[in-house]
């Protein structure tokens, strides 16, 4: 069977991401309707793949061949959205990340979703990548404790990741310049770090969450210069790094996880965003010196996420709500705990063997 997709959205996200992945699903879904908030952008995403486009959500919603909706809208309207889904019956929804803005809001919106049965996949597409499941289960093999997880994230402009995946030019000239950010700003530094780590940390706190699920503590958090956070956490024993940074006129974007165990280091190395050159890369080194890696598979996150869907949709897999939930809730109570952190100093003494202070973040 194959499944209408309709779209609510149109940014360079659908256009270079989700538009094209429908297409690569071997008929599982087909798009077929794309509405945006008035921009004009939906009608040439879906002259492209012969949908049909539309202002706003209603006629969306209204439409008959509209089986699943996609949530590709601004972050701040997710939840509104995917409300709008439930209320007009539509019972197979994909939201981008994150689901909601706040831990209490993602806890009600699973709720709602689990109380109808709708079947809900949230676009952490790391989560998704082969590369990943290979990984956690190299680790599960290994059987030994986790004693660190470093993520360091580098990422250079969209707009390149975008024009190369549309087959557009390259953007000419320098890059626009903004004003620069005020970090010295508690307030501003605050609202950018927890911005920053809801919207991308989002991509990889739920893979943190699969090795040290415990709630964590939060050792430090402190934003980086143009713009970025840096952050520690402490759980289930292991040190967690987390590193990220933009640059406007940066090399090629960055992204790796890496996990150090004691027989082991393993790491996976995500591709930059917006492309569709297979999943991440897998490289374990083991205590003996062996190095080992792992073939590149062809898909990539993007496409399990929707083919996770339609095994759902199949009856091939089951609603994990109870996860669902906790990954937003993780994420959403870290950027909480950090933006806390940054508004009252970053990090603060107290009387301890490492020195610092220790907020718990999750719940």
């Amino acid at each position: 069977m194959t499944w209408g997709v309709g779209i609510i959205g149109a940014g360079p996200g659908v256009a270079a991401l989700h538009a094209p992945t429908l297409a690569r699903t071997d008929g599982d879904f087909r798009l077929v309707h794309v509405s945006d908030a008035g921009s004009g952008r939906a009608a040439l995403i879906a002259e492209r793949f012969g949908a049909r486009a539309s202002s706003g959500v209603e006629e969306l919603l209204a439409d008959p061949e509209v089986d699943v909706v996609a949530i590709c809208s601004p972050p701040a309207r997710h939840t509104e959205h995917v409300r709008a889904a439930l209320a007009a019956g539509r019972r197979a929804i994909f939201c981008e990340k994150p689901l909601a803005d706040t831990a209490d809001e993602a806890d009600r919106l699973v709720a709602e979703c689990a109380a109808v049965g709708a079947l809900l996949v949230v676009g952490t597409n790391h989560l998704f990548d082969p590369a990943w499941t290979r990984a956690t289960h190299h680790l599960s093999a290994l059987d030994g404790r986790i004693a660190a997880v470093t993520v360091t994230l580098c990422l250079s402009p969209n707009d390149r990741y975008h024009a190369v995946t549309m087959g557009e030019p390259l953007p000419a000239g320098a890059p626009v310049h903004r004003p620069p950010l005020d970090l010295d700003d508690p307030e501003q530094s605050a609202a950018i770090v927890r911005q920053l780590v809801a919207g991308l940390g989002v991509h990889d706190l739920p893979l943190v969450r699969d090795l040290v699920p415990a709630a964590p503590d939060l050792v430090w958090a402190r934003p980086v210069a143009p713009v970025g956070f840096d952050l520690a956490l402490r759980a289930n024993g292991a040190l967690v790094r987390f590193t990220t940074v933009m640059l406007p006129e940066g090399a090629d974007s960055l992204w790796r996880v890496s996990v150090v165990t004691a027989g082991a280091r393993v790491e996976v190395e995500f591709p930059p965003p917006f492309v569709h050159v297979g999943g991440a890369r897998t490289t374990v080194r083991d205590a003996q010196g062996v190095h080992t890696v792992y073939p590149i598979d062809r898909r990539d996150g993007y496409e399990v996420e929707w083919r996770a869907l339609a095994a759902l949709l199949r009856g091939e897999a089951a609603m994990e709500y109870d996860e669902l939930r906790a990954d937003a809730v993780f994420v959403l109570a870290i950027a909480d705990g950090a933006a806390a952190a940054v508004r009252a100093g970053a990090v603060r003494e107290e009387a301890g063997p490492d020195g610092a202070e220790r907020a718990e973040v999750g719940r």
